[in-house]
This record gives C-alpha cells, structure tokens and sequence, in this order.
C-alpha cells in the first residue's frame, strides 16, 4: 500500500494519543520510515502540527454533525475526522471535496464499513460549516479564546490572571505560529558573517537574529543536517531565547563550569564555545540514555573541555567539587514552547506548575551550594509561568542572604532589555520575538568578607 502523506500524519496523530509519543519525535521517527516528496513531507508536518495545535476546535466543529460523541468513536477514525477538518476550516489551498475524498479512501483502506461514516460526517460539517459560531465573546471571554486559539480554558483563564485578557490572547494566538529554524554559530569555527554569506550561495535565504548575536533564522524549513556548515561542525540547531541562557551565564576560559540538566546539549555546547573550550564543562542530567545526546553534539561541534555524568544533579552535586559558574536549565512546564510541541498544552493540568515549582525551588537551593563565593549563577526555564521563573528567584534571595541579584542587561543585546524584570532575570513572550518563551536569571554569590 502506497503510503500518502494523509495516511502518514494519521499515523502519528494515533502514536500521541495511544502510546503518548511527542509530537515532534513521533513525526521525525516517521518520516523516517516514508520516502515522500519534499512536499509531502511539508503536508504531513503541516498536518500533524495542526490537527494537535488546533485539537479543541476540531472537535467543537466536528460535534455537531455526529450521533456517537467523539471520545467513543474508534481510534484512527477520531483522528481522521480531525485532520480532514483541519483542511476544511485551515488550510483554503487544499479543495474541500479533495479533502474530503482522500480521507473516503483511507477509510476504505482501513475499515470500509467506516467509510460510509466518515463520508456522512465530513459533508454534513462541511455543509453546517458557515453556520458553527463560537460562544460568545463578550458573555463567554475565556471559552471564546479558549476555541478561537485552541488552547484548554484553564491555561487561557490562568494567562489571563497573571498578564492580562490582552496579552494572554496574544500568547494564545502565539503558540499556534509555526517555529522558526535557527542555527547557532559555532564561534570557535566560524564567524556569523561567514555563514550567512555560505547559505546565500547556496541560495538558503537567512537574515541574523535581533535576539541572539550567535543566531540565524531561516527562511524556509530544510533538512539541516545535510548542510556543509552543520555536518563540519560550524552550527548546530537551536532556538533564539535558549541561546541568551549562556551568554547571561557569560562563562570564562579557564574556569570550570556545571551545567545542572544539559541534555540534548545544546546549551553545554554553547557554554563551551563561549569558553574558547578551555576550561571544564561539567554536563548532568539525570537520563542516562540522553547522556549519549550530549556528547555527539560535542564531538560533531569538535569540543573537548565537556564531561559527561548521569544522575539526579542533588545527589551528583555532593562529590562535585565547587564550580565558577552553575547553569541550572530547570525541568519545568514547557508553556513556552508550545508552539514547537503544541501536544504540550493538551497533556498538562493546572496542577502541574505547582508541583513543578516545588521541584524548582529545591533544585535551586540544592545546586548553589556548590558555587564557589563570588560566582555567578544562572537559573532557567522554558515556560512563561512567573510561579516557576521569577517567584523562584525571589523566593531564593529572601533565603540566602549570602547570594545577590546581578544584572543581566550587560550580557544581553539591547532588543530584549524591555523584557528584563527586577534587573537580573528576563521573561521572553513567544508573541514579543517569534522565539520560544523562556525565563533567565542571573545572581551571584557573594564574596566572603
């Protein structure tokens, strides 16, 4: 059986919901495994991204036209109806009938007597399609936001508490933006000017970043790891907001360094270039199967000055030694890259930010103790939630007297000061630069008098 892009999307859409796979691993293993097109691996990713992002209003759309609820139907015929409403409501270049037809036939290939169904289904949403409203906005703000944006009413209504009905809309409508692809220079062999001139006369159009002075945002998507650059070690892939964590941290040749939860490596890597790789970069993190992650990045990178540990940071950090500088990249949320995994927004609860805080605040307290005195510490997140960014920090000063705030503007380029809070953390916003939402904070030990 010839595999479409269709048949693959549907797929991996049933990977993340029977067997919980993340998104964007579930569509790299796939794709993989196909030989589509370049086009047709555009429409999968097109498809798999949009049917998750917009899960809710699909199935608000979707509810009107059937008699069984949508939780009881089979599996595969829950998510084919999902995708091919997404391509009536979404995507206006693929014709509604064509749409409808492609899913006729995989529903034929995987089930004939539920074709008659899908058919049945499709056409009637079809049909009612400029007729399904939404709730009121006006009567019914975070149920209207909640379908318009397609997020859970708890995490608009959350958003809403902490910044506001207007900026929390603009998160919202965010997250559902496709990612840009950055590349990272790597400073040890190459300069940015340089690699912008390469992709030019490989007729890659690119422009540098007005986030990071290391960063290349890409105009098209592409598969990097056929690039010259990539595979000689001169980039490697990585968001805008991850790369000012290393440079807030702004490491030293020489010194040594921790890195407290590094996999995949990408900002281990970048501390390391940072440090002309002189010194030593201690690199943690408490999966040992990622550990292997960590040091293929650094040998594709030709960096020496990384070592490897696995472990839970609380119990490694005691045989450590002490260090000139901790980075501290804490497990968190996630809120602020749900526009790279938008199935991140459906399998959380509120009940989770709470308990990851905890997390946070005991790792924070665990790690710093193994700064040496007049050290600098860096403390992270990729999430936009201020119970886990700067209530943390705040929350750690109060207790440690013997640890102070450092400003962070110095190591910063100016587009993002406006983002800056309390004049040594930053809280990027997905909306603000198209990058991922991500928090850092940067504080220092004082010296001992």
């Amino acid at each position: 059986m010839v595999q479409t892009a269709r048949d693959t999307a549907l797929d991996v859409l049933l990977a993340i919901e029977e067997r919980g796979a993340y998104s964007n691993l579930a569509l790299t293993n796939a794709l993989r495994k196909t030989r589509l097109s370049p086009r047709d691996v555009a429409l999968t990713t097109e498809l798999v991204y949009g049917t998750v992002g917009r899960m809710n209003t699909l199935d608000y759309y979707l509810t009107p036209a059937l008699k069984t609820p949508l939780h009881k139907l089979e599996p595969w015929v829950r998510n084919l109806l999902r995708l091919t409403v997404y391509q009536l409501f979404y995507l206006e270049r693929i014709p509604p009938f064509a749409a409808i037809n492609e899913a006729v036939e995989i529903a034929k290939r995987r089930g004939r007597k539920a074709s008659g169904f899908v058919n049945g289904v499709l056409r009637g949403t079809l049909r009612n399609k400029d007729a399904i409203k939404l709730p009121s906005k006006e009567k019914h703000w975070t149920r209207h936001t909640a379908l318009l944006h397609s997020h859970p009413e708890w995490m608009v209504q959350i958003w809403a508490d902490a910044f506001g009905r207007e900026t929390a809309e603009q998160l919202c409508a965010a997250n559902n933006d496709r990612p840009a692809l950055t590349l990272r220079v790597n400073s040890n062999r190459a300069t940015r000017d340089e690699l912008l001139e390469e992709l030019a006369e490989q007729g890659i159009g690119a422009h540098p970043s007005l986030v990071s002075p290391f960063g290349i945002i890409l105009h098209e998507g592409l598969d990097v790891t056929r690039l010259p650059a990539f595979q000689e070690g001169r980039c490697t892939v990585q968001d805008e907001s991850s790369m000012l964590v290393a440079q807030a941290l702004d490491p030293q040749a020489g010194e040594r360094v921790l890195d407290c939860c590094a996999a995949p490596g990408g900002k281990t890597t970048h501390l390391a270039e940072l440090m002309g790789d002189d010194g030593e970069v201690v690199a943690v993190d408490v999966h040992e199967h990622k550990i292997e992650l960590i040091e293929n990045v650094a040998g594709r990178l030709g960096l020496q000055s990384i070592s490897t540990r696995a472990g839970d940071i609380r119990r490694v950090i005691a045989d450590a030694g002490t260090f000139d500088r901790i980075l501290l990249d804490a497990p968190c949320s996630g809120l602020g890259v749900i526009k790279r995994k938008p199935d991140l927004k459906w399998r959380k609860v509120q009940g989770d930010i709470t308990e990851i805080a905890e997390l946070q605040r005991d790792l924070l307290n665990t790690v710093a103790q193994a700064l040496r005195p007049g050290g600098v510490l860096v403390y992270s997140t990729c999430t936009v939630m201020p119970e886990e960014n700067i209530d943390v920090v705040r929350a750690f000063l109060a207790e440690h007297p013997d640890f102070e705030p450092d400003l962070i503007a110095p190591f910063l380029m100016e587009a993002v000061h406006g983002a800056i809070q309390d004049d040594c953390a930053v809280q990027l916003m997905p909306q603000q630069f198209d990058s991922d939402g991500f928090f850092i904070a940067r504080l220092r030990r004082k010296q001992v008098t």
